[in-house]
């Protein structure tokens, strides 16, 4: 992980009500500019690919952070669907047969009229070894608002990277290092090659710290 002085890739305008619920979730002040100029280096991408290719797919050692991912992500996403005026973002999440939307903008722009579709776990053919269909569906949707929609980054490899980073400061240490594993492993494994442009197997299982830990600052 890394940022440079180059120019980012495409990006969209945040957000604006899902930024300001994340930072209020989380207590994070980073300003979005921050998470526009974020970039991936790929020998850093094929390196955490590597890391998640060799890892097992059940690690019991992994346990304890997948179990706290699972009760932050519970929390999120009830203060993602809650009504507005009990201090919750309003937003309808449907869960959908389908992949519902063909780029980011499509998503980004759902997101801003508060709803946002959400392509089933059951359909994908690809189920977890620790979270259930309906844990996963809800990781998926807490993390296309406050990882991507929130900050405006779409699904490349520099967009991912960002949406790892700002999501990352919504979870605790422990947690982080479960959700590293949901995003910048999968996504590097998928981007760098190994899986023909597929979303990677999905494991329950830690990646080295250097690669899971949450960043202290975003560059």
């Amino acid at each position: 992980m890394l940022a440079s002085a180059s120019p980012p890739t495409a990006s969209f305008p945040p957000v604006a009500h899902l930024l300001a619920g994340s930072r209020r979730f989380a207590h994070d002040s980073t300003p979005p500019e921050e998470y526009a100029r974020v970039r991936l280096d790929p020998l850093v991408g094929t390196a955490i690919a590597d890391a998640y290719v060799a890892a097992p797919i059940r690690d019991e050692r992994a346990y304890p952070a997948y179990a706290a991912f699972c009760r932050e992500t519970l929390a999120q996403y009830h203060f993602l669907v809650g009504r507005v005026e009990f201090g919750g973002l309003g937003v309808d999440v449907r869960v959908v047969d389908e992949d519902p939307y063909a780029d980011a903008e499509s998503m980004i722009e759902d997101a801003r009229r508060s709803r946002l579709k959400v392509w089933a776990s059951t359909a994908t053919g690809n189920p977890h070894p620790y979270l259930s269909d309906n844990e996963n569906d809800m990781f998926r949707a807490v993390h296309d608002v406050f990882g991507h929609a929130a900050i405006g980054r779409g699904f490349d490899r520099h967009g991912e990277e960002a949406a790892w980073m700002k999501h990352s400061r919504m979870y605790s240490p422990l947690a982080g290092r479960a959700l590293a594993t949901e995003t910048r492993g999968q996504n590097c494994a998928r981007i760098f090659g190994y899986t023909d442009g597929q979303f990677a197997e999905q494991k329950v299982a830690l990646l080295p710290r250097a690669f899971s830990d949450r960043p202290v600052a975003v560059y």
